[in-house]
């Protein structure tokens, strides 16, 4: 079994689900009392978060890839990112480590792409949503991806960092992120890729109309596939 390094804390309550997922899913492929072999290194999300709001992206990619080379060193075998949006600086964590970064915008795409879904929405950071890092990731599979309006997209960076950040779950924001599920859904989106590791935490399958990709679970045991590869 590989060493899975995981660089979490943004927000650790996401990062918990990505433990428990990864565990459990171990504990259902290998059975008796097998769990994950996993070193999680946890950062001050607030650090992240000033670097973030500065649009100081070299620094945050400095911070992650001094993380990334200490689990390096302390045996990971491979990286896995617990957020969508420092996605952003995988380039500046892999000039420091020779070990592969898991991406999260790969699996999903590997996800999507095993259905027959051509066109899906994208929730997430204003970061995630606006900037190309993620999108066009998605898109080079032959995927298209559409978002909210601008609007749209300020409410839900407001409900992921003021609320899901902090594990306040809400049912007021869970009906406004249904309504623009369902404003995507009317404008094509086949499927809806929940592109913020805390939105599971607010909305489920059950709240959608189409497919939801979940982006936690979908890295999580991607993660454990990499992981028991050649167990």
């Amino acid at each position: 079994m590989r060493t899975i390094g995981l660089i979490g804390g943004m927000s650790w309550e996401s990062s918990a689900e990505y433990y428990r997922i990864i565990n459990k899913e171990v504990k259902n492929k290998l059975g008796g009392l097998h769990s994950a072999k996993c070193l999680l290194y946890s950062v001050d999300f607030d650090e992240i978060e000033r670097f973030q709001a500065a649009g100081d992206w070299d620094q945050a990619g400095e911070r992650l890839g001094n993380v990334a080379f200490a689990l390096e060193k302390a045996g990971a075998d491979f990286i896995v990112l617990c957020t969508n949006t420092m996605h952003k600086v995988t380039s500046h964590i892999e000039e420091k480590i020779q070990i592969p970064i898991l991406h999260i915008a790969d699996a999903t795409a590997n996800q999507i792409q095993k259905s027959t879904i051509q066109t899906v929405g994208l929730l997430g950071t204003s970061y995630t949503m606006e900037q190309d890092f993620y999108k066009s990731r998605i898109e080079s599979r032959g995927i298209k991806v559409i978002t909210p309006t601008k609007q749209e997209r300020d409410m839900i960076n407001k409900v992921i960092y003021e609320e899901l950040c902090v594990g306040r779950i809400r049912p007021s924001s869970k009906k406004y992120y249904e309504e623009v599920m369902n404003r995507l859904v009317a404008h094509g989106a086949e499927g809806i890729i929940l592109g913020c590791t805390e939105i599971g935490l607010l909305v489920q399958q059950e709240d959608s109309k189409v497919p939801l990709f979940d982006t936690t679970v979908i890295h999580a045991l991607e993660a454990v596939y990499l992981a028991l590869a050649h167990h």
